[in-house]
């Protein structure tokens, strides 16, 4: 066998790579000359279009190249990283607020460097926090004074320190594409590639790398991007096609008194939201064909409420229900919500947990394995060996994002194709819910209950902590409650529960000694937190301090107030799920977003849009934009591809495209036999296996 220091990697005969660098590919998954021309320009520079330093002018948006004059730290309220350079015909200053040690490290005086951003006029002209690309100075001549179109690679400090810059992989490119290049396989069916006047796919890896033109870079790129969502939307249509051809479900055709019951004795009234969205449910539910729906709502908007509607059609038509959610608090959570509710109807609810005692557990699985209709609500639990549902024909799945593809899929294949109800309290994007839900019905509740008002959000800094906490007494005073809640501090649960639990000890015996305070973690046992919990909702503690537990599930009409510590380090999602902790009844509630004075840009941004809507929906948008596509659905939790060169964001004409032609393909070849789709197939099942085999999963 071979040491890794005599491996033969075949990208080493490349000229330009070599053992060495090809083993540094080869760590970071690019084995092959096809993984090679898949690693894509992270962005182009057109000679053509850089603008001289003097004809510049205020809103413009420019690349220049120039050189480095001068560099340092200014140091003033804010302190700032600044360059400046000359391109001998102007000047032109760039700065940094952020990582600013960073920058100080990266440009010296006499570099080269690209920049490229919206000019402004202080002082002179300026650019703030450009987009900055450093050349070698023997690139400079040939730059400057060619009209080539010039392609920067992604890299990282092992590329630097071997060598695999832009520079060399630019050679490697040159002399890769003087090659026969019959490697190169056209997955797309000719009628297709007619129809968008697609480029030859060996041409477009040829235009995206070595640009002839920006014509043709734009046509490589529209079809690298239309690839990425092609061969998503085709899983999804293929999933839904596969979905049809099932042996049949469930059909609840029968009548559901209780359901009847229920709805009658509701001390409130349900909004039209909802019930349109229990209506749509129904119907799916009456057909044999297995429901597969996605429900989404704002925090509060009462997505439990048509849950629980849906498990008494699955009850009262003689199968078994299963709720399961992320974390033992939530499920806890839903757990003594429906058992009030379903108490009066003699409904069985069962709680299965990491925590729930062997007697108990014991007790649930012969309940199961009898097939008497129950509900069991649980966390990742019901997936345990043992747990046999003999009669599975609900499966509600909650905050479904935070489960991998297999955990979800492991409970549904518990039943014989049973209906399947996802929710989510994130807010998604309607242009995204086509692609990360496109295989599913979907259902929107974007109407809250009319006792619902708006909570009041406000930042605040540190130094303004004894005017909060007076503030959270005069509401506990006036017989109100409230939360505070500290961040989970590096991905630790230990630093975050010593954070919470001196908070705690802190306040206590400081500020808020008078008031009956406790301590919520996630390191606590179940009936000790179900027991601080109930005693919260009792009204028995006025002030919970906790860890983000409380991020979902939590649910006490009379808290009104709700304080998150180091607001800073929340994303826009956990923010707005931990403000629907408050406001859930008609009192004025409040949240309060505390951070150090001297936070990033984009954090600052976040406590901004966190004061200036309460609408979810909103929210969601914006987080998209700030963290991008594979942060804000997780990639790799939800089993979504990662896009090389598309953009959902920004890229939705491409994507409507896809989707357009991926599903009319399935419609007319479901199985994908014809002749002209055979190496569409043979990509699919080579590329996209795993997520192939889980097709039926949601």
């Amino acid at each position: 066998m071979k040491t890794p220091s005599e491996q033969e990697y075949e990208l080493q005969f490349l000229k330009g790579i070599g053992p060495k660098r090809a083993a540094v590919l080869f760590k970071y998954g690019i084995k092959t000359r096809e993984d090679l021309l898949n690693f894509f320009p992270r962005r182009h520079i057109d000679r053509s279009r850089i603008i001289p330093l003097s004809s510049l002018s205020p809103e413009q948006e420019v690349t220049v190249i120039g050189k480095i004059e001068a560099a340092g730290i200014r140091r003033s309220r804010r302190p700032m990283f600044y360059i400046v350079i000359s391109d001998e015909s102007g000047l032109l200053e760039a700065i940094w607020f952020n990582s600013i040690n960073y920058f100080k490290n990266l440009f010296k005086v006499g570099d080269w460097v690209s920049l490229s951003g919206k000019v402004v006029f202080y002082r002179g002209y300026q650019l703030t926090h450009p987009d900055y690309d450093l050349f070698e100075s023997a690139e400079i001549d040939n730059l400057l004074n060619t009209g080539k179109i010039i392609s920067f690679y992604p890299g990282n400090d092992t590329f630097k320190r071997s060598g695999l810059n832009s520079k060399t992989l630019r050679r490697t490119f040159h002399f890769l594409f003087k090659e026969k290049l019959d490697f190169i396989r056209e997955m797309l069916p000719e009628s297709l590639r007619r129809a968008r006047a697609f480029l030859e796919r060996a041409e477009a890896y040829r235009q995206i790398h070595e640009p002839r033109d920006m014509t043709h870079l734009d046509r490589a790129i529209y079809r690298f991007k239309f690839e990425d969502f092609f061969f998503l939307q085709l899983m999804l249509a293929l999933q839904r096609a596969h979905r049809k051809a099932l042996p049949d479900g469930f059909a609840f055709d029968k009548k559901s008194p209780r359901l009847e019951k229920f709805y009658k004795t509701l001390p409130f009234k349900m909004t039209e939201a909802q019930k349109k969205t229990v209506k749509e449910i129904r119907k799916d539910m009456r057909r044999p064909e297995p429901m597969n729906r996605l429900l989404q709502g704002d925090v509060g908007s009462g997505k439990t409420l048509v849950a629980v509607m849906a498990i008494l059609i699955a009850l009262d038509n003689g199968v078994q229900a299963a709720l399961m959610a992320p974390t033992e608090i939530l499920a806890e959570q839903h757990f003594f919500t429906i058992q009030k509710w379903l108490k009066p109807l003699k409904v069985d609810v069962h709680l299965l947990t990491g925590s729930t005692s062997a007697k108990k557990r014991k007790a649930i699985k012969e309940e199961l394995e009898t097939g008497a209709p129950c509900l069991v609500v649980g966390t990742h639990a019901l997936n345990e060996p043992g747990v046999g549902f003999k009669n599975l024909g609900l499966v509600i799945i909650d905050e479904q994002h935070r489960f991998g593809v297999m955990q979800r899929g492991r409970l549904i294949e518990r039943g014989a194709h049973p209906d399947v109800l996802v929710m989510t309290a994130t807010p998604i994007p309607r242009t995204l819910a086509l692609t990360a839900y496109g295989s599913l019905d979907v259902s929107i509740i974007d109407e809250m209950p009319a006792n619902r008002r708006p909570v009041a959000t406000v930042w605040r800094f540190e130094n303004r902590a004894a005017q909060i906490y007076d503030f959270i007494g005069e509401r506990v005073r006036a017989g109100e409650q409230a939360y505070i809640v500290y961040p989970l501090v590096e991905e630790s649960e230990k630093l975050d529960l010593k954070a919470a639990t001196e908070g705690f000890e802190l306040l206590s015996k400081g500020s808020l000694s008078r008031f009956r305070i406790s301590l919520l973690h996630g390191r606590m046992k179940g009936p000790e937190k179900e027991k601080i919990m109930s005693a919260f909702a009792r009204g028995e503690i006025d002030i919970m301090i906790s860890t983000t537990v409380i991020e979902v599930g939590v649910d006490v009409a009379n808290a009104t107030v709700i304080l998150i510590e180091h607001a800073e380090r929340f994303g826009l999602s956990q923010l707005h799920q931990l403000r629907g902790r408050v406001g859930r009844s008609a009192k004025k509630s409040y949240c309060i977003l505390k951070t150090p004075y001297n936070i990033g840009e984009t954090a600052q941004q976040r406590m901004k849009i966190m004061t200036e809507t309460n609408d979810g929906f909103i929210i969601a948008e914006k987080d998209l934009k700030l963290r991008g596509w594979g942060d804000f659905f997780g990639t790799r939790q939800s089993g979504m591809p990662e896009f090389k060169l598309a953009n959902p964001i920004e890229d939705r004409e491409i994507l409507e495209q896809a989707r357009e032609d991926a599903f009319g393909l399935v419609a007319e070849d479901p199985l994908l036999r014809k002749e002209a789709h055979s190496e569409l197939k043979r990509f699919m099942q080579e590329n996209l296996k795993e997520r192939m085999d889980l097709i039926r999963i949601s």
